[in-house]
């Protein structure tokens, strides 16, 4: 495991400020919840669906890099589990329980939706902060006719490691996020998102410092 001292948190800053696309929240037609080992996300979805900001929910998410190893039940599923927890109807649910990365989420829920005869022009995204750009750079690329917004548990750099996750794959999940920005948008996967030389020089320390986990080789 690579260790942290105060340059790599700075790189580390730098990298998560980038991610951090900004927009502003209202009502839709639907809340995309993407899955992954951060139950938090599914919380923060269920809040706004109670807070009344669309009438439909769908977790998305078979398993992905990180819950294929610690899950055995796919991200859908649980994340369902969690806002029937927390208080949404289940008839305002529908699952996606197949994707197993962010375009997958994307198309498996388009295709969900038509199959369900589910008419939708706008929905929210629902992801870990430092997913934001990434998602909505996904989703605006996958499935065009959709006005986007993107949203994320109200959580700082500091606060966002818990006892799931630690800082030190938190930097290895972001840099494996921001080479994402860069090489699915090459291979158009995603829309162009400008990434600055000085966001681009943090990633390239990161890696040298081995936060590599998640990057493609």
């Amino acid at each position: 495991m690579p260790s942290i001292d105060e340059e790599v948190l700075r790189h580390a800053r730098v990298i998560w400020d980038y991610h951090y696309l900004d927009s502003d929240l209202q009502t839709a037609d639907f809340i995309l919840a993407l899955g992954s080992h951060d139950e938090r996300v599914a919380r923060h979805a269920a809040d706004l669906v109670l807070q009344g900001l669309a009438p439909l929910f769908v977790p998305s998410g078979g398993f992905g890099k990180v819950t294929r190893e610690i899950w055995k039940i796919p991200e859908g599923e649980i994340f369902a589990k969690i806002a029937i927890d927390r208080g949404v109807s289940p008839s305002k649910i529908l699952i996606e329980d197949r994707a197993t990365n962010t375009g997958e989420n994307i198309t498996r829920t388009r295709d969900l939706l038509a199959l369900n005869r589910i008419k939708v022009s706008s929905g929210i995204l629902v992801t870990k902060p430092y997913m934001r750009r990434r998602a909505f750079a996904t989703a605006t690329k996958q499935w065009p006719e959709i006005e986007w917004i993107v949203s994320s548990p109200n959580l700082s750099f500091n606060e966002y490691p818990d006892g799931g996750l630690s800082a030190e794959q938190m930097i290895e999940l972001m840099v494996g996020d921001l080479q994402r920005i860069k090489l699915y948008a090459d291979s158009g996967f995603q829309i162009p998102q400008e990434i600055p030389d000085e966001v681009w020089a943090s990633y390239e320390e990161l890696v040298r410092r081995r936060f590599d986990k998640y990057i493609i080789s």
